[in-house]
């Protein structure tokens, strides 16, 4: 059973080794390998999830030796659901890139390494190994990005790399000093050698703290040090963008939420209350910037990338208030927002295909045209605003009433104004979807293409799928709040004990 914490990595990474070699005899293999990649790596994060579910903490010690001096990958009730998302999103985004594209062996090779170092960055138990994992997937990132036809994409990959290393090497550096003042990179560990071996407030200890915090800062795109995601949404392909939208800074704000409650503890936060207060008080700058940005944007892929600094914003300002509450608000919101901003990127995706529509002003008359689609999109916006029983609202009333519960009234007041943000920037596309006339050419036809959502290329019935599943999962996933903190319950329980 605990084989498959491990089959979970290797799985994606041997098929993307299997994927080169066969693309030197045959030129269209590297789809259907993803596709049974990452459906086998769903199979193996449900067995992973339903372990979970029936014996708690899964663990899997690599070559036989015990942490913590061998490598030992952990599986618990905060990064099973993490690894089953990653793994499910994965095989839907393949979905959309059959018809949507990159097509070509060398995508789905590159593909499949990022997916394999997600899992390896969610399934980890020690520091160094998430190093490792963060830049194998940070490095197939900056290459996906790349792939567009643009110069355009090749300069936002070139970015997204030097802004990207530098994060990673901040992270390491934070290892580093995490090593030289505990002897161990372990987790499970450090959380006991901290504030007993080296001291909360020792400077080695707190150097450990700030460096890991701001190299993923970066990885998260947390304002100021966001400006890589921008242009990687907008350059990227759309098959892409929704992909690294939906897990990339999804995966890195976990390993952040992991290192905070199982690394550091409540413990370090108790004995430094100045981490807690600057981190919340960063996040939630964070919130209002991002928020603020995407009001004052036209193209759409570049708004929702700004919508992401905010979002992820909320997601670390609830792990770093340290309460109950607040940590299941931010992992129902993580969850929440990869769906529906993955779904919004699909969405964009699609209409771009039939219309060639990607400003938000393109958007005029849509649901006449694209009614299936338009609706999709609408039902996102609204659960990305916050409005019940969408997952959105959900996460933002479990980090609201955690803000309320710790006295932390700067994020609960930070949560409302960005929801009327959001609200704003969102509203202005269905009010142009939904009340608008599309705009004529001069010929008189229309300005954006007569298909329709019956799939004429090039959108496929799969790409409107991905769509339609994303905003039905975005909705149900809200009647499941209450199961969700009752699933995290062995973890919170293992946190703040």
């Amino acid at each position: 059973m605990t084989d498959a914490i491990v089959l979970a990595i290797v799985v994606p990474i041997v098929a993307a080794v299997l994927t080169l070699l066969l693309g030197l005899r045959f030129d269209n293999v590297g789809w259907p390998m993803a596709v049974l990649a990452t459906a086998t790596q769903v199979g193996l994060t449900a067995v992973i999830g339903a372990a979970v579910l029936e014996n708690g903490r899964v663990t899997y010690e690599l070559a036989g030796f015990a942490p913590p001096a061998g490598i030992e990958l952990v599986a618990d009730t905060l990064s099973a659901p993490v690894a089953l998302l990653v793994a499910v999103v994965s095989l839907a985004v393949l979905a959309y890139a059959r018809t949507s594209g990159p097509h070509g062996n060398m995508f789905y090779i590159v593909y499949l390494l990022l997916v394999g170092g997600l899992a390896g960055v969610t399934l980890t138990g020690d520091l160094f190994n998430m190093y490792v994992f963060l830049e194998i997937t940070g490095l197939a990132a900056y290459a996906l990005v790349a792939t567009g036809d643009t110069a355009k994409s090749a300069i936002a990959g070139l970015k997204y790399l030097v802004v990207g290393t530098i994060g990673a090497s901040l992270f390491l550096l934070g290892v580093g000093y995490a090593f030289l003042a505990t002897g161990t990179l372990n987790m499970a560990d450090l959380a006991q050698r901290l504030g007993d071996v080296a001291a909360y407030d020792s400077r080695l200890v707190l150097a450990s703290f700030a460096l890991i915090v701001a190299g993923l800062a970066v990885k998260v795109a947390l304002f100021p040090v966001h400006s890589w995601q921008p242009d990687a949404y907008q350059s990227s392909p759309d098959s892409v963008s929704i992909f690294i939208s939906a897990l990339v800074s999804t995966v890195a704000a976990y390993a952040l939420g992991r290192i905070l409650f199982s690394v550091f503890t409540p413990a370090f936060f108790d004995a430094v209350p100045m981490a807690r207060t600057v981190l919340v008080h960063a996040a939630a700058v964070s919130i209002l910037a991002g928020s603020t940005l995407a009001v004052l944007q036209q193209d759409v892929k570049r708004m929702l990338a700004y919508s992401s600094v905010a979002q992820f914003g909320m997601v670390v300002a609830a792990f770093a208030m340290m309460n109950e509450l607040a940590a299941v608000g931010g992992v129902i919101h993580l969850v929440g927002h990869a769906i529906m901003k993955g779904g919004l990127f699909a969405a964009a995706g699609v209409i771009a295909a039939f219309t060639g529509a990607r400003r938000i002003d393109d958007y005029a008359g849509l649901a006449g045209r694209a009614p299936v689609v338009a609706a999709s999109f609408a039902v996102l916006a609204f659960a990305m605003v916050g409005v019940p029983p969408a997952v959105g609202f959900v996460g933002k009333w479990y980090i609201a009433f955690g803000a309320i519960e710790s006295g932390t009234w700067v994020v609960a007041a930070v949560i409302l104004a960005s929801t009327l943000l959001t609200l704003a920037y969102f509203a202005r596309i269905v009010e142009r979807m939904y009340f608008r006339p599309a705009e004529r050419t001069a010929a008189g036809d229309s300005a954006v293409g007569a298909a329709t959502d019956g799939g004429e290329p090039p959108v496929s019935p799969g790409m409107v799928a991905v769509v339609v599943g994303a905003a039905v999962a975005a909705v149900v996933l809200g009647f499941f709040g209450s199961g969700i903190e009752a699933f995290l319950d062995p973890f919170l329980t293992e946190v703040f004990a």
